[in-house]
Formats: C-alpha cells, structure tokens, sequence
C-alpha cells in the first residue's frame, strides 16, 4: 500500500543488478479490465496471430499476472500441431512463464501486487488426497485434472473480438489470470528471462532424474531426446551422482550440449543397423541402469525401457504424448525392470518451483544454458518454426517490459 495515498502499488526492480533499487508505480489497473497483445490460435494447425483481447479482473482466489518472459515448449506445438482438440480452440498458449502480480481477487492471501511469481500448469490446493499424500505432485483441482484433453480452463478471463478465448496458462499474453493454487511465489531477485523455464521443461527433465527415477550415485544413465526437457534430465543424472550418462538423439549437433550438462557418452541411432537397445546393451555390460525417455514417442518409449538391464533397470516416460497406445513384452518387466511415468518431474508444483529457482541462484542448477534464441512476442511463429526443424533448445519470448 501507498503510505500517503493508501492505494496499491507495484514494485518493479528496474536493475538486475541492484535489486534494492525499484521503480513505483500507482497500480491504476486494478478491478479494471485490462487491453492488451497476445497471440492467439484461433485454429488448430495455423500460425498464431497477435491480437488485442481483453482480460477481466481476477475473481475470488485468483491473481492477475503480467507476464514479463515466456518460453516456447514443445507441449504447446503439440495443443497446435497433434492434439488439435476441436473444443481447445480459439486459446492463447503458453505456460512457461514469468511476471509481477498485478492484482488479486478476493480471497488472496498468499499473494501482493509487485509479488514476483511463475503459473503453474499442475495445482496444488494442498487440500485434496493428492496433495497430502507425499506419493505424487497430482492434485484433484485445476484444469490439468478437470480438462486435459483441451488443455485449458473452461472458464477463460480472455476475450477477443466478442469471443471467449481459452488458456493453456496464457503466457503468450502480456496478462493472464490464474487460480492461486496454481501460482508460485519466487524469490525478488530471480531473473524472470531466466526462471520462466522452470514452469515446465526444466523442473519436467530434472525432476524425473532426480525424483522419480532416483537415479543413484554411480549408476549408468541414458537419456532419449536431448531437447530442453533431455537436457534437463541429463542434467539431473549428473547432480544426482550418474557416474556414466549416455545422450541419445538423432541430431548430433546437440550433443555438445549434453556434455557441457553432465553427459559422458553420445549415441545417435542412426549411426547403427542394429536396435538402439541392442547398441547401449553392448556399451553397458547388459543395459543402464536408468533410462528416460524425453521424445513422447511410444517406439522411443519402448527402444528406453528394453535399453534397461534385467533384475533393477528403471525407465521412465517424460515425453508428453496422448496420441497412441504404447506395448512392450510382457518378459521386460517379468525379468525385473520397472516402467514409470513422471509429470512435472515429480514436484509438488508450489512447494518445489521456488525451491529450484533458489537453486539457479545458489548456482547449483543451470538455466541460461538452455536458451538457444531470445526474441519478442510478436516473433512467435518464428519461433515455433525453430523447434519444429529442431533448430532450438528453447527461445525466450519476451512479453512485457519489467
């Protein structure tokens, strides 16, 4: 609050370099309906179109965010380019974001205008079964649980053109609108260019390192795609003390990337006439010991799990995917291996997105070594075209001016 006015102000660090140095300004917007760019899919598989739309005020229990960075995740080509469900359009993608809380609706508590914060496309309303059992980072609320085949709220706080647009988390808006149960405060100092990618790809990869596979000290890793998402989980092999981790990918181009993260040895598929399973068997005596897949392709999900040695193997599903069924022998699993999945790395989103920012500050994670392209909001399509050739690890989009 304003000391002379009583008003609500917002604080902006005006200096990455100073942050007890900030910028005041009277917060005019709040209650009000807010005009601003976004892109938006009006259609599945077309480019996106930057348009003006209209975002309504937060409701009870809701923040209003301006989304200072974005970045670009492979799961948004998927709502774009596979899912394509007719009911998820027209909709503003995005949910790997960063920004300054606006305002808040009723009930808000947890959160203050200038508050520096991340949405978070997995809940944690702390209250459901799930979230009080320490098993899952799952919750029972949001639209991952109550809409995930389209992607997005049903009750969307974006209009365009007198038309109701939906948001997958709607990060390529300069605002958006989010539950407080799915809404990560951070620390002041974090650099929002920066964190923005732990909303999804990086907390995805290494969490399911670290989290749900366990990979333990000394064991032989192989990680299956080395997008953001591989990377990450290279990335986690290594803190989690893999003595040996393997890249696997198609492209090798990216594996000197994989290596400045942690990886030892690189394996592209189609350097071999022989099953990629066959190839990592021979490297590893038997198999490795973890495996992740990071495609979301159900032959690559196989190719990781018989990859995996008999008797303690454990192979991991992170690659997003709902398109196909996917089918192994019964014999790999009978023979002891284990097959899981991960979503969201295994964190329990509230609790552990700052917990990672913390430890980007604490330079025990890295992040800037994943941003491969910065670029502005209107150059989004651009953008898309860069992952889609495979020219990317991830571009940075910037939304709004801190």
């Amino acid at each position: 609050m304003c000391r002379e006015c009583g008003s609500h102000v917002l604080q902006l660090l005006s200096c990455s370099t100073d942050p007890s140095f900030f910028l005041v300004a009277k917060m005019a917007t709040a209650g009000k309906v807010i005009k601003c760019k976004a892109a938006v899919a009006w259609e599945p598989n077309k480019p996106l179109v930057m348009e003006e739309i209209e975002v309504a005020p937060p409701e009870a229990n809701e923040v209003r965010i301006k989304i200072v960075a974005t970045g670009l995740c492979r799961t948004d080509l998927y709502h774009l380019f596979e899912g394509m469900h007719e009911q998820g359009f027209p909709a503003v993608l995005g949910h790997e974001g960063a920004g300054i809380v606006e305002s808040v609706g009723p009930g808000v508590t947890e959160f203050q205008p200038g508050d520096k914060v991340i949405p978070l496309f997995i809940a944690q309303c702390g209250e459901c079964r799930f979230c009080k059992s320490p098993k899952t980072n799952e919750c029972e609320k949001g639209w991952a649980a109550d809409n995930p085949d389209v992607m997005a709220s049903p009750e969307p706080r974006f209009t365009c053109k007198g038309k109701k647009v939906l948001q997958f988390m709607g990060t390529f808006s300069e605002y958006t609108v989010i539950d407080q149960m799915a809404v990560a405060k951070i620390d002041p100092a974090a650099p929002l260019e920066k964190v923005c990618l732990l909303g999804c790809g990086i907390c995805t990869g290494y969490g399911a390192a670290v989290n749900t596979a366990k990979v333990e000290p000394g064991s032989t890793c192989a990680v299956f795609g080395l997008g953001a998402v591989g990377l990450a989980a290279v990335m986690g092999c290594k803190s989690a003390g893999a003595e040996r981790i393997i890249a696997v990918d198609i492209n090798p181009e990216k594996f000197e990337k994989a290596k400045v993260l942690g990886a030892t040895d690189f394996v592209n598929p189609k350097d071999h006439d022989k099953p990629i399973s066959e190839v990592l068997a021979e490297m590893t005596n038997g198999g490795v010991d973890f495996s992740l897949e990071c495609v979301g392709n159900v032959k690559v999900m196989r190719s990781a799990l018989e990859s995996c040695i008999p008797g303690w193997g454990v192979s991991v599903i992170v690659g997003w995917t709902d398109m196909e069924d996917f089918s192994a022998r019964p014999v790999q699993l009978i023979s002891g291996r284990t097959w899981k999945g991960s979503l969201f790395g295994g964190f329990k989103s509230k609790d552990g997105v700052p917990q990672m920012v913390k430890a980007y500050l604490d330079k025990k994670v890295k992040l800037d070594e994943f941003i491969t392209h910065n670029m502005a909001l209107e150059k989004v399509n651009d953008a898309i075209e860069l992952m889609k050739e495979g020219k990317c690890i991830r571009t940075v989009l910037s939304v709004s001016p801190q």
